[in-house]
Formats: C-alpha cells, sequence, structure tokens
C-alpha cells in the first residue's frame, strides 16, 4: 500500500461519527458538501463501510452515483485497494452490480446504483437497504434520493451524503443543508486544506482553474448563485489568440443547428495541447431574410473545411434532420454532442484558464457572444438566457465532446471508420 497522509481532524469526524463513543452518534445522517479535492469522498467511504460491519451482518446497502461508472470511478477506485489491504475479501458482480465484503466473519452486499434521472428510482423500489451513501447527491433528482431513503426501513439505518455546492435553491441545499439540525444530521463543511494529501502547489493548481461562479462553489465550497457573464475573460479578449503558423494535429467542426434562429459552424484545429478556434460560419436567417435548407448549409459546411482531413463534425443532439444529412453524404463523421448545459459551461472555462482552447480574431460572432452571453437571475436552477446563445452552443458542445473528454472517449470519437 502507497504511504498514507495522516487524516485531517475533520475526516476522522467522518470516520468515526456513528461510534458508540462519538456524541453524534444517535443522528440519522452525515452531510458533507465543500470544496473539490477535500478529501470528502474516500474518507466517507471508509466510514461507510467500517460502520456497516461494526453494525450489520448479512445486510444490503446501497453506493449511488449520477451513474453506475462514476461510482466506480469515485467510490470503489480508490476504496477497494485500502480494504483489501486490510484483509477483507472483495467478491464483484459487476453484471448485477454488486459487490459483496467479507470480514471478520460477516460477510454484506452493496449494491450500486446510478441515479442519473427521476426514472431512476424505479431502480431501486422493493429493495430493504440497511444504510445508503449518495456520492455527489446534489447531481441527483430528488424523486431518485427519496425512494432510497424510503428503502432503508430497519432500526439502525443511516443515511451518507457528500456534495460540492451548486444553486443555493437547489433542493438538497434547501431541504437538506439548511434543515440538517430537523433533520437529525451532521452536516460537515469542508475545505481544500480539510484534504492532508494535496500540497500548495496542487491547490494553488486548482484554484487556477475556476473563475467566477464556480470558483465560489468548487474551491470554495459555497452554495452561491451564477450571476453577470457566462465566460468575463473571454468578452475582454484574454483568450483571442491567432492560431500557429504551421500544421494542425487534427480538425474537427461543431455545429448549432437552426433554421429560424441563427446556424453556428465552428473549424477546430489541434496545435500541440491546445484547441483554436480558427474560422466560423454563422447565418441569421432573421437577419439575412431568407432560410436554408439542411443541404445549404451542408454545402456551407463543406466551404469552412476547406478540404481539411476533419475527424468528425459535432452537432446539437436534436438537430435529427442535419446529422442526417452528413451521415448520406458520407464524408464526415456525425457525432451527437454532449449537450449538460451547466457541465459543459464548467469545461469550457476550465479549458480556457487551462490555456488549452483559444479563439482566433477571426471568429467575429463567438466574440460578439462573449460579451451577451450572460445566466438569467431570474431563474431559480443555473440557467443561461436563451438568447446570444449560438456560436456559444456549438463552441460548449465541442469542448464538451472533444477537448475535454477523458482519453479513452477521444480516441474513440477520432477513430476513422474503414
Amino acid at each position: 500500500m502507497a504511504d498514507l497522509v495522516p487524516f485531517s481532524k475533520k475526516q476522522l469526524q467522518v470516520l468515526s461519527w456513528w461510534h458508540d463513543r462519538a456524541p453524534t452518534k444517535d443522528l440519522d445522517a452525515i452531510i458533507c458538501d465543500g470544496a473539490v479535492r477535500s478529501g470528502k469522498t474516500t474518507c466517507m467511504a471508509l466510514s461507510f463501510v467500517a460502520w456497516a460491519f461494526f453494525r450489520f451482518d448479512g445486510c444490503a446497502f446501497a453506493l449511488c452515483g449520477k451513474t453506475i461508472t462514476s461510482v466506480r470511478r469515485n467510490v470503489l477506485t480508490p476504496l477497494l485497494p485500502f480494504l483489501k489491504e486490510l484483509g477483507v475479501t472483495v467478491r464483484e458482480q459487476r453484471a448485477q452490480n454488486i459487490v459483496t465484503l467479507t470480514f471478520g466473519g460477516r460477510c454484506n452486499r452493496f449494491h450500486l446504483f446510478g441515479g442519473r434521472d427521476a426514472a431512476s428510482a424505479s431502480l431501486i423500489q422493493g429493495m430493504t437497504l440497511h444504510g445508503v451513501l449518495f456520492d455527489e447527491v446534489a447531481l441527483m433528482p430528488q424523486s431518485f434520493v427519496e425512494q432510497a431513503l424510503a428503502r432503508c426501513s430497519p432500526a439502525g439505518a443511516k443515511f451518507w451524503f457528500n456534495c460540492n455546492p451548486e444553486h443555493p435553491l437547489h433542493w438538497f441545499h434547501t431541504e437538506w443543508i439548511l434543515k440538517a439540525k430537523e433533520k437529525h444530521a451532521l452536516y460537515l463543511h469542508f475545505e481544500m486544506r480539510d484534504n492532508p494529501a494535496l500540497s500548495p502547489a496542487v491547490i494553488a493548481r486548482y484554484e487556477s482553474l475556476y473563475s467566477g461562479t464556480f470558483y465560489d462553489r468548487f474551491v470554495l465550497g459555497r452554495w452561491v448563485a451564477a450571476e453577470g457573464l457566462v465566460y468575463p475573460d473571454a468578452a475582454k479578449g484574454a483568450y483571442t489568440k491567432t492560431p500557429p503558423d504551421c500544421a494542425a494535429d487534427a480538425w474537427y467542426l461543431s455545429c448549432d443547428y437552426g433554421t429560424v434562429n441563427p446556424f453556428s459552424l465552428g473549424l477546430w484545429g489541434r496545435f500541440g495541447t491546445a484547441w483554436y478556434r480558427v474560422r466560423e460560419f454563422y447565418y441569421d436567417s432573421k437577419r439575412e431574410g431568407k432560410q436554408k435548407t439542411d443541404e445549404e448549409y451542408y454545402a456551407d459546411l463543406e466551404a469552412l473545411a476547406f478540404g481539411k482531413p476533419i475527424l468528425g463534425v459535432v452537432a446539437d443532439p436534436s438537430a435529427a434532420s442535419f446529422l442526417a444529412c452528413i451521415r448520406r453524404h458520407g464524408k464526415y463523421r456525425a457525432i451527437p454532442a454532449k449537450n449538460d448545459v451547466v457541465p459543459g459551461i464548467r469545461a469550457v472555462q476550465e479549458a480556457f484558464r487551462s490555456g488549452t482552447l483559444f479563439v482566433s480574431p477571426d471568429c467575429k460572432d463567438t466574440l460578439r457572444e462573449f460579451s451577451l452571453y450572460a445566466w438569467d437571475l431570474t431563474a431559480g436552477s443555473d440557467r443561461v438566457k436563451k438568447e446570444f446563445d449560438h456560436a456559444m452552443d456549438d463552441l460548449r458542445y465541442f469542448v464538451a465532446t472533444v477537448a475535454a473528454a477523458p482519453q479513452d472517449d477521444f480516441f474513440a470519437v477520432a477513430a476513422v471508420r474503414g
């Protein structure tokens, strides 16, 4: 096992809050929120398993995340090596999403669930659970969480929640964090310095990745509302840069489709470690007084590509007719974009801040929209105003789907068909 850094005082509180000697032992739940990389998840998962074996034998528990993949990545991947070193026998049934743990003559089952949307609540109905851990609970719908909590009917069952902050009107903030005492829950707020495994240099690097609302949330750990321009630094020209005068390593196109609304298309080139929006095509049918057909837009796409070896066209997944048009021509690979708005915006901001994303001065409509694209302050959650967002959407599609994709996702997208 790699050398372990001693736990911080707050992490030790997470590890022991349920113990017979702890003053918090009679509480029903624990809530840990705060900054990213602040040491919440791993110590909570260790504590959850230790509590399960201390209190129960032959019982069922649940590990919940937004998806099964995220549960495995965030919880199981760091947790299981520790358990094995401690002598815990681990048996994974991946097809059934069950992990069975045996230790000290006791054996308990841990079921994995993804709470992506309201329909996910049906997956957990009918079970009897002795405890449930929600990793990144703020990313799950309230209906799924409440259904899982309703499954915890046996005496002594407890609830475990962790998350990074979102909008202050988010249901989990209003129903659980602000009512922690009423819910008989221990509430602990984490900052990066509560994770002793992070060096000052690593903390400084994370601080450099975020700005504005997302800095307040993910670095300071505050539940704050998004306000003002979405990309204020980009609006000031901070990421406007002429592409290098050399051959690009890869080329993509990104598209926000519109007939009545504007149609926006961007040409992206990768130069070393950075992506540049090299050129763009932007057509506003209201301004021009004429709507275009899919075939006409496809001709514009080919003109923008200018004979370059395009690896794919990333487009709004709802633009079914235009995606079909691209596929029908058989020249370019049509890729439905990842279209989660707020995570996509965050990915764009991180790419800008990390120096891996730039926009050419020739992309006038993108630069114009940077100074107009704003958060909707009248909304009760994170939403952007649905105006001046067409180049912004096609930029976000590209970053979320290609530029910020994990390495394995990127190469899957970049593969050339035979």
